[in-house]
């Protein structure tokens, strides 16, 4: 702090440094992880998800539809 007034060196005043912060950190969340269910939305039956495999492209054995992660 060259003034003693609390700026200090450009870019690196009381705020931070400039262009960091308020992001995601490691690019949000790229999946769920290799656990959990897939369920159907129209039929409501569950099946256990197999990793490897997003949910959204797996079919339900019951009825055909599109699975979602639960």
């Amino acid at each position: 702090m060259p003034r003693g007034d609390g700026t200090g060196p450009t870019g690196r005043g009381p705020v931070g440094r400039r262009g960091q912060g308020g992001g995601q950190g490691r690019g949000g969340r790229p999946g769920a992880g290799p656990g959990g269910i897939c369920l159907c939305p129209a039929c409501k039956l569950s099946v256990p998800h197999k990793a490897g495999t997003p949910c959204a492209e797996m079919k339900c054995p019951k009825c055909g539809g599109i699975l979602v992660r639960s």
